[in-house]
């Protein structure tokens, strides 16, 4: 729940960011996702190294939670970036926006 907190947070501001650099409000929410990519698939990458070692190395209930902890990264990973996404690019995408309330 953390990491998917994270990636939303890290994502929402770097348009903030680019939003204060006088960046119309498409191109803040693009280079906002794009720029926040890098971080956030660092850090799940990192997890994920995390959870495999854990699902080698351990036995019973330590497997079963690097297992758990795999697909949550996973998942997260894909709903921030692909959902996330497509949700503000539908709320936001079509419209001539003035600014942003993010």
């Amino acid at each position: 729940m953390g990491m998917a907190v994270d990636a939303n947070v890290l994502i929402y501001e770097r348009i903030r960011e680019e939003s204060r650099l006088g960046n119309t409000p498409q191109a803040a929410i693009h280079a906002g996702f794009e720029r926040a990519f890098a971080t956030i698939l660092d850090s799940n990458i990192t997890t994920l190294i995390a959870a495999v070692l854990l699902f080698g190395l351990g036995s019973g209930p330590v497997r079963g939670f690097g297992i758990t902890l795999s697909i949550g990264i996973l998942t997260t990973m894909f709903t921030a970036v692909t959902v996330s996404r497509a949700m503000i690019n539908y709320l936001y995408g079509g419209r001539r926006l003035e600014g942003l309330s993010v």
